[in-house]
């Protein structure tokens, strides 16, 4: 009877350690899988850049605007505090200058919160300075060197996601070459894409270059550039030469379904649209943390599970 009782006994030791060690195995693999895709999914959940009132700007500076020839600008010029704007006419406005005016100060304010909020984004992916031959995925990314410049044509494919967002960031400069080329592929937007450059933007010769750049100094706009986008500059200059401006028609994000009920409580407190303030980083953090706690979660259950193996494991072993 002794005899059948610790046999009994023994078996049930033996499967609760066997189920204990499958257990560990499958909540480590999970915990692993779910940690090493969180930048993946942090990236795909980037909210745009709001640009605030700059987003009516085709052309903003900090010190005037200068062109030359039969520039084109479809959208708003302005410049805050300089007021100086030459060169309209010959070039054509197809929107309001404004110069010095509450207006373009305002612009200039919310470009910088827009500048804070670009520069603060994450998880940041590290590539090469050159991106002329390369087909990016939504996403943030810098250079080791601080800048970057595009030779022939740079790829952006959205995948489909209408609202897969691009955001450059440059400590330095940002260079196109003569001729380069922007491409948008798989629904990407010029909207969805933002360069914040450290220092002055280059537009080569001739070159057409999308999206929308956020830069801390000046922009020279070289002859006969198109731009599907704006040039912003907070404390500098904005130099044009016989170029074009268009904007695209941006829609609004998609919002996702609702997956519950409306609730019965009073609604939380909204959380104010716009940039991050000065020094900070972006909102988009904040929807890391569920990912990263089921990761921390699996794991601890995965160590629990191993310590219940060993222990049932040195029950049974003979004394």
């Amino acid at each position: 009877m002794l005899q059948q009782r610790v046999a009994s006994v023994t078996e049930r030791a033996v499967a609760a350690a066997r189920l204990s060690k499958w257990m560990a195995r499958i909540a480590l693999v999970l915990a692993i899988g779910v940690l090493a895709l969180q930048p993946l999914i942090a990236n795909a959940a980037q909210p745009p850049v709001d640009l605030g009132t700059a987003a009516s700007f085709a052309v903003l500076a900090g010190q005037g605007v200068t062109n030359t020839g039969p520039t084109e600008v479809n959208g708003d010029l302005g410049t805050s505090p300089n007021p100086a704007v030459t060169g309209f006419p010959p070039g054509k406005v197809n929107g309001a200058i404004h110069q010095a005016d509450a207006v373009a100060l305002q612009a200039q304010n919310d470009l910088t919160t827009a500048y804070n909020d670009a520069a603060g984004r994450t998880p940041v992916t590290t590539i090469a300075t050159e991106l002329g031959g390369q087909t990016l995925q939504p996403g943030v990314y810098n250079s080791a060197s601080g800048t970057f410049q595009i030779t022939g044509t740079l790829t952006l494919d959205a995948q489909g996601d209408p609202n897969g967002i691009f955001i450059f960031q440059m400590a330095a400069t940002l260079i196109t070459a003569s001729s380069s080329n922007v491409s948008l592929l798989g629904g990407a937007s010029a909207c969805s894409v933002f360069w914040q450059v450290g220092s002055s933007a280059t537009l080569g010769t001739n070159s057409t270059f999308t999206g929308n750049i956020l830069a801390l100094t000046s922009i020279q706009v070289q002859t006969g550039v198109t731009v599907d986008g704006r040039a912003l500059a907070r404390n500098a200059s904005v130099t044009l030469d016989n170029d074009t401006f268009t904007q695209s028609t941006c829609a609004a994000p998609t919002p996702p379904p609702p997956t519950t009920s409306p609730p019965t409580t009073s609604p939380p407190t909204p959380i104010p649209a716009g940039g991050v303030a000065t020094g900070g980083g972006s909102t988009a953090g904040a929807q890391d943390v569920p990912v990263l706690a089921v990761g921390v979660a699996l794991l601890v259950a995965a160590g629990a599970a191993f310590a219940v193996r060993r222990r049932v494991m040195r029950k049974d072993a003979p004394s």
